[in-house]
């Protein structure tokens, strides 16, 4: 069992990079180890705004997601100690599961935007 989180660039992004703070917003899709999607903001329709870096998300995405830029698509491997532990989440998501995500990176706004 993996402890780190395992980052693979799939699109190297030319825009703006992600760094501590940074509002950022991103089309991704989650899923279990097993294949099982538990997580879409694409079937939603709906863009996921969130403050990197600072706590307000998992801790796999404050760390898998610094340096990435706009235009840019990455898979996460995070494992559970990162994503939501000893936590039972929905339906899907059971205590100590490692989770999968590609994230696509939209838009970086700082405080200096």
């Amino acid at each position: 069992m993996s402890e780190q989180i395992e980052i693979t660039d799939i699109v190297l992004g030319e825009g703006k990079a992600v760094v501590k703070g940074a509002l950022i917003t991103t089309q991704y899709t989650g899923w279990l180890e097993d294949g099982t999607k538990f997580d879409s903001s694409y079937d939603r329709g709906q863009a996921f705004q969130c403050v990197i870096g600072t706590g307000r998300v998992i801790k796999g995405w404050d760390i898998g997601l610094m340096g990435m830029k706009v235009g840019g698509k990455r898979k996460l491997f995070v494992p559970a100690h990162l994503a939501y532990g000893e936590r039972k989440i929905g339906a899907y998501i059971k205590p100590n599961s490692n989770l999968i995500f590609e994230i696509e990176l939209l838009e970086v706004l700082t405080r200096d935007d």
